[in-house]
């Protein structure tokens, strides 16, 4: 089997570089009061900690964690392949190795050939990595199978979903599926907080369809839509039947700067 390891692109950017600093803020931003839910999918933002790491600790830190994942994130680099897997492997961060489910991503692969092996993909992404730490923290010992998504196409976003659904059933064990997403980009904080509400009824909604019809009609900026799409696909497919809004912010909320904000939510598909 290959050994194939991939390297941190964003440490010491995004999240601490240094090891107990990232300890330090992960336990932080997931110190967090509540009964824990037991969720088919997620959907969590990926922006520096600083900005967003609250809002994806607030949704992990809620969670029953399982031991196996599938995270499935937008392709902000435009390389490699429109639905790129890896299916062996570890990644890297200072928290140390997170092992790649090979099983999985092999069963995944089977079932949907335009899953693509592609490591170029994952390279140089941060929206998969940030998400690791509080894996690696909450859930020691995970297994998860890396999707970069760069297509905006609804039926292969909606085959993706099916094909998880159907390979998690099959598994016979629990397996959350997360999705990594900011919300609208770079307009006012009440702009962006309006928009954001649209596209948050649609997924507290359990609508995959309708996230996408209305992130489309709107223009509404939100980077992972794919993943959430293909996300609430396989969830609702897995029995999931609710939806909660853990956690809403922007950066306007830490930068104080409210006339170009990034939205931030955090969900919990039950």
């Amino acid at each position: 089997m290959s050994t194939a390891v991939r390297h941190p692109a964003v440490a010491g950017q995004f999240y601490p570089g240094d090891r107990e600093q990232l300890l330090r803020d992960v336990r932080r931003y997931s110190a967090v009061p509540g009964a824990k839910l037991h969720a088919r999918g997620c959907v969590v933002p990926h922006a520096g900690y600083m900005y967003s790491g609250h809002v994806a600790g607030a949704v992990f830190g809620r969670l029953a964690l399982p031991a196996r994942f599938i995270i499935l994130c937008p392709n902000h680099t435009g390389l490699g392949e429109p639905l790129a897997v890896m299916s062996q492997g570890t990644w890297l961060t200072p928290l140390g190795e997170a092992a790649i489910d090979t099983g999985l991503a092999e069963a995944l692969k089977k079932e949907l050939p335009l899953l693509r092996e592609d490591p170029l993909a994952h390279r140089a992404e941060h929206a998969l990595e940030v998400q690791l730490p509080f894996l690696q923290e909450l859930s020691p010992g995970f297994t998860f199978v890396p999707i970069a998504v760069g297509t905006g196409q609804f039926e292969v976003l909606s085959a993706l979903g099916i094909v998880m659904a159907k390979v998690i059933a099959a598994s016979g064990s629990d397996v959350l599926v997360v999705a990594s997403s900011d919300m609208n980009h770079y307009e006012s904080d009440d702009e962006t907080r309006v928009k954001d509400a649209l596209a948050i009824e649609q997924m507290l909604a359990l609508n995959p369809r309708g996230l996408y019809d209305t992130v489309k009609f709107e223009h509404i900026s939100m980077c992972g839509y794919g993943p959430a799409v293909a996300m609430l696909t396989a969830a609702q497919r897995l029995g999931a039947t609710s939806a909660e809004l853990i956690k809403y912010a922007t950066s306007g909320d830490i930068s104080g700067d409210r006339n170009a904000v990034v939205g931030y939510a955090g969900i919990a598909v039950l």
